[in-house]
């Protein structure tokens, strides 16, 4: 691609934008009260239509074809999480899954004997209360890996739910020298019946904001994915091609179609009276104690071992501080820039999402000189962004997706829907799709997110009928920071562990390729952070460029 071709592909690009603007997608409408009746009315182009004013369960959306309410059932069923406490208010602590009343205990090896490159190692983790008793029930959040910190090793294990107080986790040994093991509880369940309850309860308790103007006359109202029933009118923007919901109330005096931009509005207050379980050193993200050894040696995989099986196996681990796929396209190492650009050398990399893909876009124009930034003067973290390389033909773009965004300012006009832009590229052989949407999603219902991934797979697989060739790449989520209760009652990992499940599912059996940020945060040694830490990104950038550059034999 040399740069005529790049810039008459930015024209094309902007005149499809303009083209899709002028047909009317995304048209506004109001929304305002009336009886039992929806009417619809027609007024400056704009459709009218009027709700109950009755108090009801108000954030229920509509399924866009027959086939999405059997498999949203289906996915549900699979990550369904066990039953937890109810709580009373006020609650005790007493009885809460207490980690320092908790322990776990190596299982020994079966028939005895020393542990080997390749076997299986499981732990045996007891969950008691503050009062030192064993809980009557599952359902606590739990994290586990094994770690050699001399060695920068690590993997994540699989934990199961005996759902009576017992849990076991499950490790592939894959190094020898010394395998120190870690559980940590996120959440005891108690929390997660909070949790629960706020994603059902408060859907809108991150709230957003747009501001509408005309002329000298300026308003601001509250926008969310769904808006509490009163007597104000309400605009609704939802997405004519994507069925994407987003609503504001209607401004008093300006008009829906006088909307300029979104913003993060703030969060609700005083929705829980159950902070206290939500404690940073306490009951949140603590580790759990070993009861007897917490390590074991790890001797060469023996001649005559079976492999693991693949189902029990991790996506990955670290060695020496890289990361190394178990199954799949070997992961190769990207040192230098050069290496990079010979393999980003005639590709347009297309990115959309979140800030922890925009962290991807970072870390490439960072790394690659010759990879220069357009300046479109645009918000910090949304953009759009465009990086050219002219001598190697490369293009690699960034865009935010569409609402709900928790970010500064962004203009209406640059708020797009990932589907719709897949829908507009053409696709081929040199064209690369990242995608990585998730952390925006915690405080909804996770069949909001549900929805919103169907309508991207929808386009994925339009875009790989059309264009089979085209590589596309998508970012999973990854646990974080939960040092307050807000933290955790907006961005818990329990939330992101739902929606992790979930992503899978939905791109399960579709020609795309994961990148396992929920393990490869998990299994390193590195705090967890919502924008993983340099070394972790390279590592990612790495699995990235291998898919985008796999070598002979892979």
């Amino acid at each position: 691609m040399n740069r005529g071709t790049i810039a008459r592909s930015l024209r094309k690009r902007y005149c499809r934008e303009r083209k899709s603007e002028d047909s009317g997608l995304g048209k506004k409408s109001v929304v305002t009260q009336d009886e039992e009746e929806n009417t619809i009315i027609d007024i400056r182009g704009a459709s009218i239509a009027t709700l109950p004013y009755v108090q009801y369960e108000y954030c229920k959306l509509k399924s866009l074809s027959p086939k999405e309410p059997h498999e949203e059932n289906l996915l549900l069923e699979s990550i369904a999480w066990p039953q937890t406490p109810p709580l009373s208010s006020p609650h005790s602590l007493r009885k809460t899954s207490d980690p320092a009343h908790s322990s776990f205990t190596i299982i020994p090896k079966r028939e005895g004997g020393q542990w080997h490159v390749g076997d299986k190692l499981e732990v045996l983790i007891k969950i008691s209360d503050a009062q030192g008793n064993p809980k009557s029930s599952g359902g606590d959040v739990l994290f586990t890996r094994v770690y050699n910190t001399a060695l920068g090793a690590g993997v994540a294990g699989q934990v199961k739910d005996y759902l009576n107080s017992a849990y076991s986790a499950a490790f592939t040994l894959l190094w020898e020298g010394s395998v120190h093991v870690e559980v940590t509880l996120v959440h005891p369940s108690e929390a997660v019946t909070e949790l629960h309850r706020l994603n059902k309860e408060h859907p809108d308790r991150i709230f957003f904001k747009s501001q509408f103007r005309s002329g000298s006359v300026t308003e601001t109202t509250t926008c969310n994915v769904c808006l509490r029933p009163t007597q104000q009118p309400v605009c609704n923007y939802t997405d004519l091609r994507t069925g994407e919901p987003w609503f504001c109330y209607k401004p008093k005096e300006l008009s829906c179609d006088d909307r300029i931009n979104n913003f993060n509005g703030g969060y609700q207050e005083k929705i829980s009276t159950m902070e206290k379980l939500f404690k940073s050193g306490v009951n949140m993200k603590v580790s759990i104690p070993a009861s007897g050894p917490a390590s074991v040696i790890v001797l060469p995989k023996q001649k005559d071992a079976n492999n693991t099986s693949v189902e029990s196996r991790p996506s990955g681990y670290y060695y020496q501080g890289v990361w190394r796929a178990l199954g799949g396209t070997t992961v190769h190492q990207f040192n230098t820039s050069s290496a990079i650009t010979q393999c980003l050398k005639g590709k347009v990399v297309y990115m959309y999402g979140d800030s922890t893909i925009r962290q991807w876009f970072e870390h490439l124009i960072t790394a690659v000189p010759g990879l220069k930034e357009i300046n479109l003067h645009s918000a910090k973290q949304s953009g759009p962004f465009v990086a050219l390389d002219y001598d190697n033909d490369i293009m690699v773009t960034y865009r935010c997706h569409g609402p709900p965004l928790r970010s500064n300012i962004v203009p209406t006009i640059e708020l797009h829907y990932i589907a719709n832009e897949l829908d507009n590229i053409v696709g081929g052989s040199n064209t690369v799709v990242v995608i990585g949407i998730w952390a925006h999603f915690g405080t909804f219902p996770i069949e909001f997110y549900i929805r919103r991934l169907q309508s991207i797979r929808r386009a994925v697989v339009q875009l790989l009928s059309r264009a089979p060739e085209t590589l596309i790449v998508i970012r999973t989520g990854n646990p974080k920071a939960l040092t307050t209760f807000l933290h955790a009652s907006t961005n818990s990992d329990w939330y992101s562990l739902q929606e992790d499940k979930v992503l899978r599912a939905v791109f399960k059996g579709i020609n795309v390729h994961l990148v396992d940020a929920w393990e490869m945060v998990l299994a390193h040694h590195l705090p967890h952070e919502l924008h993983p830490q340099p070394p972790i990104i390279k590592n990612m950038i790495n699995v990235l460029l291998s898919y985008i550059c796999p070598q002979k034999g892979d």
